[in-house]
C-alpha cells in the first residue's frame, strides 16, 4: 500500500513509518517540524538524542534497503501544496499525527491555546477537503485521544465511540438512536480532538469517506524493534513537564534519584499502551478500513488503566524510588474511575504490552544510559489549567498538593 504519515518525524509517527515500511508499504512522511521547532523555543530536548530526519531516513534504507520518502510540508498553513501532494500521490491510506499532541502545553497561555487549536483544526480539516477533492478511495486514520471521553466515573465501560440512547418522541412513543459518545474534553488540546470527530462524521456522511478515529490511552516506553536496529533511528523521549508522559516521566526520575512527581493525589484513572503496541494498532487499522458511506469507525486504543498513584508505586517497587506529592495543574477531579472497551483490537489480534512486563526494566535501562542529559529543570509541570491552579502551584502549593 501507498501511505503517507502526516506528523511522521514525532514520537509516534516515526515508530510507526518505520514499522509500516517494514511490513512492506511505500511510506512517505509529511511533517512540517514544529516539534523540534517547539523543543529550541522552551529549550528542551528529548532524553535520547535523535538525528536530523534526513539522517534518519538515509540510516534506515542503509540498514533495511526501504525506501521512506520526505515531504517538508505545514498541512495547516500549506493547503495547495497539500493538495498537489493527494492529487498526485493518491495514498491508500493517511495516518495522521500532525496535530500538537500535548495538554499541557496546549495549557502554556495564550498563545499556545491559539496555535493548538489553529494547527490541529485547520490541520485536519485541509486533509478532509484535500481527500474529498483528489482522494475520496483514501483510508484515513487518525490518532484520537481517550482524553475526549472525560474522566469521570460512569458506572459502566466506555464503548468504542458511539452510545446507544433512546428518546421518548411527542407522541410518547420511544425512538433508539446512535450517538457520538458525549465529550468532555478536559484541556485546550483535547478539546481540538473532540472537533475532529465532528469533521469526521460530516465528511464521512456528508463525502463517504472512509475514516478510522483511534481513541488512545497514555503512551509509554520509546523502543520498537525497528527503532532499536541503530542509533540513529532511535525514537525520542519526553520527560519534562510540557510533553513527558507521566510513566516516562516517572521513569527518567527513578533513573537520576529524584522522587517520582505525583500531581495531587495520585487517584487519577488512565488508560495506557506501550510505544510498540500503538504501532501494530495502526497497521491493524490500516489494513481494516470502513467501506465508503459507512460512518466513522472509533476504535478505543489501549491496553490497560491504572491509577497514577499505583503506577508510582509500581515503578517505586522496581527502583526504589521515593514517591512525592506535587500540586496538580490540572483542573480535574482528584479520583475517577475508567472502565474502557478495547475489544476491536483484541478481536483483530492484538496481544497488548502490559505495565508489569520486561519491557519496564528496558525502558528504565535506557533512562540510566542517557541521564546524563536529564535537565532538572525541565520537570516540574509548569502550565497551569486556569488562574486558580495557578495561585495554588505558585503562591499556595501545599494547598493544593492536600
Amino acid at each position: 500500500m501507498r501511505i503517507f504519515v502526516f506528523g511522521g518525524d514525532g514520537f509516534c509517527g516515526w515508530p510507526t513509518a518505520l514499522h509500516l515500511s517494514k511490513s512492506g508499504h511505500d511510506v512517505t512522511i509529511v511533517d512540517n517540524l514544529s516539534r523540534r521547532e517547539i523543543d529550541a523555543k522552551l529549550g528542551l530536548q528529548s532524553l535520547t538524542p535523535i538525528t536530523e530526519l534526513q539522517e534518519r531516513i538515509a540510516a534506515w534504507r542503509e540498514l533495511t534497503g526501504r525506501i521512506i520518502h520526505f515531504e517538508h510540508l505545514d498541512i495547516a498553513r500549506e493547503a495547495p501544496r497539500l493538495d498537489t501532494l493527494v492529487a498526485n500521490g493518491k495514498p491508500d491510506a493517511v495516518v495522521h499525527f500532525a496535530e500538537q499532541r500535548a495538554a499541557p502545553y496546549s495549557m502554556r497561555g495564550p498563545d499556545e491555546k491559539r496555535y493548538t487549536v489553529d494547527n490541529n483544526i485547520s490541520g485536519t480539516h485541509n486533509l478532509l477537503v484535500a481527500l474529498t477533492q483528489h482522494s475520496p478511495d483514501t483510508h484515513l486514520v487518525h490518532l484520537g485521544t481517550m482524553g475526549v471521553y472525560g474522566y469521570s466515573g460512569n458506572g459502566f465501560s466506555i464503548p468504542e465511540g458511539y452510545l446507544d440512547v433512546a428518546v421518548t418522541d411527542d407522541h410518547g412513543q420511544p425512538q433508539s438512536r446512535e450517538i457520538l459518545f458525549p465529550t468532555k474534553p478536559g484541556s485546550v488540546y483535547h478539546m481540538t480532538k473532540s472537533l475532529d470527530q465532528l469533521l469526521f462524521q460530516f465528511y464521512a456522511q456528508n463525502d463517504a469517506l472512509k475514516i478510522t478515529d483511534l481513541h488512545q490511552g497514555i503512551v509509554w516506553g520509546t523502543q520498537t524493534k525497528e527503532t532499536k536496529l541503530d542509533p540513529r533511528l532511535i525514537n525520542r523521549f519526553d520527560y519534562d513537564g510540557e510533553y513527558g508522559t507521566v510513566l516516562n516521566r516517572f521513569l527518567v526520575e527513578a533513573a537520576i534519584g529524584h522522587p517520582l512527581t505525583v500531581h495531587g493525589t495520585g487517584g487519577q484513572t488512565r488508560a495506557f499502551i506501550h510505544i510498540r503496541d500503538t504501532v501494530r494498532c495502526i497497521e491493524l487499522a490500516v489494513g481494516s478500513p470502513p467501506q465508503r458511506g459507512e460512518k466513522v469507525k472509533i476504535l478505543n486504543q489501549v491496553a490497560e488503566t491504572l491509577t497514577i498513584i499505583d503506577l508510582a508505586r509500581l515503578v517505586s517497587d522496581r527502583t526504589g524510588a521515593e514517591i512525592a506529592h506535587v500540586p496538580n495543574p490540572r483542573a480535574e477531579a482528584a479520583e475517577n474511575e475508567l472502565v474502557v472497551s478495547n475489544e476491536t483490537f483484541l478481536a483483530l489480534g492484538l496481544d497488548p504490552t502490559l505495565l508489569d512486563s520486561a519491557l519496564l526494566e528496558g525502558t528504565i535501562a535506557l533512562s540510566k544510559r542517557h541521564s546524563d542529559r536529564v535537565d532538572l529543570s525541565m520537570i516540574p509541570a509548569r502550565s497551569a489549567w486556569n488562574r486558580e491552579r495557578q495561585k495554588q502551584i505558585f503562591e499556595n502549593p501545599q494547598a493544593a498538593a492536600a
